[in-house]
């Protein structure tokens, strides 16, 4: 390209306007090391995504730690010496962990899974059988790579451990490496967890323990023909039962009987006071005949005035005469009405009558009351009696029963631990513990990782690292390629710009 300087900038002409072409022209400057660098990112990508990826698989595995089996010691209480409650903690947790990387195990499962047949990626390419080292140095080596290549991670918050190993090769490897690892994990668990001769030790107690139980049921059965009482406790609850009734209806006959004569005190006062007869009727009786006849006159008198009123005045002699007349008649009517006559009826009092009655009774009442007031005192004596007998054999019958539900407890405590130890042998044998495999690993079906995705994902970084590339190799030649990058430098108006012709 010549360049052609000039002090005056031409007019439209803009350095700052960046086109598409600015953009790209770089990489077509440079086309030979984007096309290179291209060519080997995607060339790794499907080395890698179809010779390695497509034949690595990773095999899991998930390991449980749990309480259940917790091997219990001898203590007092039946229950108390098995505890399936605790948390399992972090340390605990830890130890498990550096368990499954023991040096030991990791050697066994080299052997077993034939790890020490050394497989490379390339021996693989070109079909060439896997070279084999022997001793125990090439199993040393085997287990220090597995131990490299194992993952052993325990979840957080919970008691899951994680088990993940990954392998180039056939599938069915990784699977039996866990597999085989997990079985010798639990196999070693076991016996540092399984104390020796329990089971006969607590088969000893159980037997000793049934005998002194049965002596003491017999001696209990003994008890009850002898004093003939078979369950003193109960008849005494019921006895006291019995007393407490007595005292209460021996004080309420007391309280009866203080009543009664306070009542027979009281009537007989009331009786000195009170006549033995008394008037029941009076009847009052006025001269009802002769009233009749009067009022009979006075009506007809008013009767006779009201007619004379009629046809003559007040003062006429005959209405006069009437008035007297009238007059005369209220006045015997009113001396009638004064004249009364009274008849009185007297009788035996009632009053008198109804307290003596009381009396009877209130003294019939007392007399009873008074009986059984005596009669509940010797009840309630008899009663004490009977109670002190029964609680000395309730005492004794006690010390049997405590004695017996002793040997009971203890019976039943050894038998619960021999069975315990029965099973825990028996689960051993099972290959049961207070671990367990949650998850057992298995032939993984599907690679770790795409082929597909790593091609997809490789040929979008080959772009990537091409067009950098590009850039890269733009930014390192020195040398002017525009006009905008003249006046930049230069601080020089272009004046034109004529392209280099290839001839």
């Amino acid at each position: 390209m010549e360049t052609m300087l000039s002090n005056k900038r031409p007019v439209g002409f803009d350095l700052k306007r960046l086109t598409v072409r600015d953009m790209v022209g770089p990489l077509f400057r440079n086309w030979g090391i984007v096309l290179v660098v291209f060519s080997a990112i995607f060339l790794f990508a499907i080395v890698v995504a179809w010779g390695w990826a497509k034949h690595y698989y990773v095999a899991s595995m998930q390991v449980v730690v749990a309480r259940e089996r917790s091997d219990p010691t001898v203590t007092p209480n039946q229950n108390a010496a098995v505890d399936n409650h605790t948390t399992v903690t972090a340390d605990e947790v830890a130890s498990e962990i550096a368990l499954l990387q023991g040096r030991d195990m990791l050697e066994q499962v080299t052997q077993s899974c034939q790890l020490t047949k050394r497989e490379s990626l390339l021996r693989s390419l070109l079909h060439r059988p896997s070279a084999e080292d022997k001793g125990p140095q090439a199993s040393a080596a085997a287990a220090q790579t597995l131990a490299a290549k194992l993952r052993v991670e325990a979840h957080r918050a919970s008691h899951v451990i994680d088990v993940r190993y990954g392998h180039w090769g056939a599938p069915e490897t990784p699977a039996c490496v866990l597999q085989s690892l997990g079985k010798l994990y639990l196999e070693k668990h076991l016996r540092l967890q399984r104390p020796a001769g329990t089971f006969d030790f607590f088969a000893q107690q159980t037997e000793k323990y049934q005998q002194a139980l049965a002596e003491s049921e017999s001696r209990l059965v003994s008890f009850s023909k002898t004093e003939g009482v078979a369950a003193p406790e109960v008849l005494r609850a019921g006895t006291a039962q019995e007393l407490a009734a007595a005292q209460s209806a021996f004080y309420q006959a007391r309280q009866r009987i203080a009543a009664g004569q306070q009542r027979m005190e009281s009537i007989r006062k009331q009786m000195s006071g009170t006549p033995s007869r008394s008037s029941t009727a009076e009847t009052s009786l006025s001269a009802n005949i002769l009233l009749e006849q009067l009022q009979s006159s006075l009506l007809n008198s008013q009767l006779k005035r009201t007619q004379l009123l009629l046809k003559y005045e007040p003062t006429y002699p005959l209405v006069t005469e009437v008035d007297a007349e009238i007059a005369q008649t209220k006045e015997a009517i009113a001396a009638a009405e004064g004249a009364r006559y009274v008849n009185t009826t007297t009788d035996r009092d009632a009053t008198f009558e109804y307290l003596r009655q009381e009396e009877a009774k209130t003294q019939a009442d007392l007399a009873s009351d008074q009986a059984t007031a005596a009669a509940l005192s010797t009840t309630i004596r008899e009663i004490e009696l009977q109670m002190v007998k029964l609680e000395a054999k309730t005492v004794e019958q006690g010390a049997l029963l405590r004695d017996s539900k002793a040997n009971e407890g203890n019976y039943l405590l050894y038998l619960t631990k021999r069975e315990q130890e029965r099973t825990s042998d028996a689960l051993d044998a099972k290959r049961i513990a207070n671990v367990a495999v949650a998850v057992p690993a298995t032939v993984p079906v599907l690679t770790a990782y795409s082929p597909s995705w790593i091609t997809f994902l490789g040929f979008w970084l080959a772009v990537l690292g091409g067009i950098t590339a590009g850039y890269l190799r733009e930014l390192a030649n020195p040398s002017f390629r525009t006009p905008a990058e003249v006046e930049e430098t230069l601080h020089l108006a272009v004046l034109a710009a004529v392209p280099r012709q290839v001839a």
